[in-house]
């Protein structure tokens, strides 16, 4: 029902969304509900994959798609285009939070940031570690950057089904340890997992990234022309054999973070716009019927904009798609794995079932609480006040739920064999609901003990 009060319209359901939250508590809320959604869809591709509807689960996503006009075309299957279009934009919302964070956020200070920067190296070195010592030859080597990564929705959702038994801190802590990781896995695709390079493709690139730079240096703050150039930019990618998604993240990198207007600039516009439009008013109080007062508003809008960096506006902008479409159709995409109960105990102990587990469970929990350990014993770094190794060790379980990052690095070290990719996607799945429920069940009594006896150490 619409109603009035003290002349301010308020529609139904406004006030329920018109809370004002921080940047993290903003970026925790959707990790949280991208978390839960990606459950949701692991189950359901699961069950379609072991399903009276496997084979046309299978069939849809080998559909060719074809864009582009004749002698100019794209044609890739459903699934490609998942994997490597969509995902591009969720790479380009990563490479926004890296730049954030480089510049401006939790990395920026070099004293705060070497804690999470030493914790994500360990959670990325000793993981590798375990799966070539179980993995040391032959194809199943591929996999080596599988057990690497950690997926920040799914980790930083279950972490945040605990609500106030845990500090804010920890999730800050892995919400800086995760990007970390995400940047390390980054440079690991395009490091090691490309394909034959096209050279005059990746020339291509190189120009559009070039040429994206200078926009950034001569002060182009729309979205459009990056946005233009950016397709330029995926298309090159996409030809050279370097994964285009890796365009996601150096488009991002060019966007511009720094505002037009300082604060002050900002504040004295704003006073005069208020004043201008205050005198507009004294004409027609209707800024339907007043043309001098709506432009003046419309100014004042357009001001609020230029207050904000460019980048950050994208990120905000992107984070919805991205967190409720385009993960969880990755999830529906990737997580059918059949499941052959007659041969299930095989699987799960195949050499790379095992060293990926192994390297998510036991990797990340050595990686990730030992070297923060060895960190803070020698003086390199401290914890952040108010929490204690209980605190990081809950977390170092937590950052072995891989998911998207380690189903799309296995996706790319597998792709020519099936087979070995079903055990990938098995050891990861089966990690991830090692890790989380592992972790989820060490922070409910640690942190409730913790409570009870004001334990700070």
């Amino acid at each position: 029902m619409k109603k009035f009060i003290k002349h301010e319209y308020v529609a139904p359901w406004e006030k329920a969304f018109d809370s004002v939250l921080t940047p993290l508590d903003d970026f925790i809320h959707r990790q949280t509900t991208s978390g839960i959604l990606l459950m949701l869809c692991a189950v359901i591709a699961i069950y379609i994959a072991n399903s009276q509807w496997s084979e046309t689960y299978h069939h849809i996503l080998a559909i060719p798609f074809t864009i582009g006009i004749p002698g100019f075309q794209l044609s890739k299957t459903l699934h490609h285009w998942i994997n490597d279009g969509l995902m591009a934009l969720f790479f380009f919302v990563i490479g926004l939070e890296l730049k954030r964070e480089i510049l401006v956020g939790e990395l920026a200070n070099i004293k705060l940031a070497m804690l999470p920067i030493i914790a994500a190296v360990g959670g990325m070195v000793v993981p590798v570690l375990i799966y070539v010592s179980i993995n040391p030859e032959g194809s199943a080597l591929q996999g080596w950057g599988v057990p690497m990564a950690t997926d920040i929705a799914f980790a930083i959702g279950a972490l945040a089904l605990l609500g106030k038994r845990i500090p804010k801190n920890l999730l800050t802590f892995l919400i800086a340890l995760a990007i970390v990781d995400d940047l390390g896995a980054v440079m690991v695709i395009a490091m090691f997992y490309t394909e034959t390079i096209n050279t005059s493709a990746l020339t291509v690139a190189a120009l559009a990234a070039i040429i994206l730079v200078a926009f950034n240096l001569g002060g182009i703050r729309r979205s459009s022309p990056y946005i233009l150039l950016g397709v330029v930019l995926w298309i090159a990618m996409l030809q050279s054999g370097v994964h285009a998604t890796l365009a996601g993240i150096i488009l991002a990198f060019t966007i511009p973070l720094r505002p037009k207007y300082n604060t002050n600039k900002f504040l004295a516009h704003i006073n005069e716009m208020v004043v201008q439009i205050k005198s507009a008013y004294q004409q027609e109080e209707s800024i339907v019927k007043n043309d001098e007062m709506r432009s003046r508003v419309r100014a004042l809008g357009d001001s609020v904009l230029l207050v904000q960096a460019p980048a950050q506006i994208m990120e905000r902008k992107m984070h919805i798609p991205t967190a409720y479409f385009i993960i969880p159709i990755f999830s529906l995409a990737n997580a059918g794995i059949p499941i052959d109960w007659a041969s299930f105990s095989s699987v799960i102990t195949h050499p790379i079932s095992v060293g990926i587990t192994a390297g998510l469970v036991i990797g990340k929990l050595i990686g990730i609480a030992g070297f923060s350990w060895i960190a803070v014993k020698f003086g390199i770094t401290s914890l952040p006040s108010g929490l204690n190794f209980k605190h990081i060790i809950g977390a170092a379980l937590m950052g072995g739920i891989g998911f998207t990052m380690s189903i799309f690095i296995a996706e790319l070290g597998f792709t020519h064999s099936p087979e070995e990719l079903l055990m990938a996607k098995t050891g990861i799945l089966l990690a991830s609901v090692l890790a989380g429920f592992s972790g989820f069940i060490w922070l409910f009594f640690s942190a409730t003990k913790l409570r009870d006896n004001s334990e700070i150490t």
